[in-house]
């Protein structure tokens, strides 16, 4: 299964984009699932941290701990843009660092108290997706045929393209692109995801501002 830094090495632009999702606020925010001992599931709020060299996360004794423990599977996703629809996640499954040279590094970087139980948790890339929802939003009946919805998906090459046949099909207009390669000309339905480094949501936001649909509009 891929690391944070072997997704970004296929797929860069895709990469970049999900981490804006997850970092839209400043410090990395998103809802961690993970699967209970009876095989339900389990979501509670995390604040994934997210290097070049992978997506890590910073967790105490919990219930949730416990669930990684056992049962490493997992999906993140993305809180809610303020302006925007827009959403991202991930999915794979989690590992315990043991590398006390990296789990030193990252808690110095990030303050974690020594006086506080928490492991420090690795999460390895099986599938990727973002969703751009456009002006209309995610609401089925507001949709516009102008602007559908966008979504590109990725999945661990190492792993197969095989989808699962109980998978349901999509009910909604959409534009649904698998990426398996690195595709430099892929066309840009919406206006582009802000760096990475711009993290300010009002300054840069992930989707489109009411009076830009409004421009839109009236010129055409």
């Amino acid at each position: 299964m891929a690391s944070w830094s072997e997704f970004t090495a296929a797929e860069p632009d895709l990469a970049a984009a999900v981490r804006a999702l997850l970092q839209q606020y400043g410090p990395g925010m998103g809802y961690l699932a993970t699967v209970r001992a009876d095989g339900g599931p389990r979501v509670h709020p995390v604040s994934p941290v997210i290097t070049d060299k992978g997506l890590y996360c910073f967790v105490v004794d919990s219930a949730k701990r416990r669930d990684l423990e056992r049962d490493g599977r997992y999906a993140l996703h993305s809180y809610p843009p303020e302006e925007s629809d827009d959403e991202a996640y991930v999915t794979g499954r989690a590992h315990l660092v043991t590398d006390q040279t990296v789990v030193a590094e990252l808690a110095d970087a990030l303050r974690a108290s020594p006086r506080v139980d928490w492991r420090l948790f690795e999460f390895s890339i099986e599938t990727a997706m973002l969703r751009r929802h456009g002006p209309a939003g995610a609401l089925p009946l507001a949709m516009s045929l102008r602007y559908p919805p966008i979504t590109l998906t990725w999945r661990d090459p190492a792993l197969g393209l095989s989808t699962p046949s109980s998978a349901a099909p999509l009910r909604e207009s959409t534009a649904t692109v698998t990426l398996t390669t690195p595709t430099r000309d892929r066309p840009t339905p919406h206006p582009p995801l802000p760096p990475v480094a711009d993290l300010n949501p009002r300054s840069a936001p992930l989707g489109i501002r009411l009076q830009d649909l409004a421009t839109a509009t009236t010129s055409s």
